[in-house]
This record gives C-alpha cells, sequence and structure tokens, in this order.
C-alpha cells in the first residue's frame, strides 16, 4: 500500500503542475489580454484546484503513516522532508485556495483573471523553489524529483 501510494503522490504532481500552469496561463492571458472570464476558465481553475488537494491528502496521508514528523531535523535532508517540503507544499495550497476562492467573488473578469494570476503565480514560484530545495537536501535526485 505505502509504495502504491508514494507511485500514486509522485505521478499525480505532473497533473498539479500541467493543471496548474495552465490555470495561470489563461489567467495571465485573460488578465493582460482584457478577455473575458469565461466557464471553461473556471473550471479550470475548480480543476487545479481539486487535484492539488489530493495531492495534498496524499501527501499527508504519506507523511503521517510514514513518520515523517519524527525524522531528525538536524539533517538536511531531514529537515527537508520533515519542514521544509510540508511546509511549502501546504502553503502552495492555501494559494491555490484562495486564488480560486477570490476569483469566484470578483466582480468582474480583469479582477478574476488577476487573482488566480497572482495567487496561483505564487503557488508555482513556491512549488518550484521547493523542487530546488529537495535537489539541494538530496543530490541524488534531479529537478523532476526522479532519481
Amino acid at each position: 500500500m505505502d509504495q502504491i501510494l508514494k507511485s500514486a503522490h509522485s505521478g499525480w504532481r505532473y497533473i498539479v503542475l500541467v493543471l496548474l500552469i495552465v490555470a495561470l496561463i489563461q489567467a495571465l492571458s485573460g488578465w493582460l489580454g482584457k478577455k473575458t472570464y469565461t466557464e471553461g476558465n473556471r473550471k479550470v481553475n475548480l480543476f487545479t484546484l481539486i487535484s492539488a488537494h489530493i495531492q495534498l491528502l496524499m501527501g499527508l496521508i504519506l507523511y503521517f503513516m510514514n513518520g515523517w514528523y519524527k525524522i531528525d531535523s538536524s539533517v538536511a535532508l531531514g529537515r527537508y522532508w520533515k519542514m521544509e517540503h510540508i511546509g511549502m507544499m501546504v502553503l502552495a495550497v492555501i494559494l491555490i485556495t484562495v486564488g480560486n476562492a477570490r476569483s469566484k467573488k470578483g466582480t468582474d473578469a480583469a479582477v478574476k483573471h488577476r487573482s488566480v494570476s497572482l495567487y496561483f503565480g505564487l503557488a508555482l514560484i513556491l512549488i518550484i523553489a521547493s523542487i530546488f530545495a529537495m535537489v539541494g537536501a538530496d543530490p541524488s535526485r534531479s529537478f523532476f524529483g526522479v532519481s
């Protein structure tokens, strides 16, 4: 069960990243191009939100099931998995959630697109920073986390 969940968590990240990038490009294009906020925009944002929450749920299950909260944090790799990874990912999901919620409350298309652009963009920056931190803490892993 543990290996299945690890594989699912590892593979699902690509779905999250692709949806996040697509949603960000659509939002930037809509904001800067002064386009209307369509049902398609809303659905991509929602699917991004759902996929990020599923990824977080799988990660939290792995975190507690494997006892990663008990790892020695005086070592860079232990600190990364115990604190940095989970902290940055929870914050990224919070940013995605807030961006999606603010886009729902926006009164016009520009406000909706801008909210998604800013919050999803910050989440993407945080996720990429986490990937770089992982590679720094564990040199045996590559940028995409594949050994």
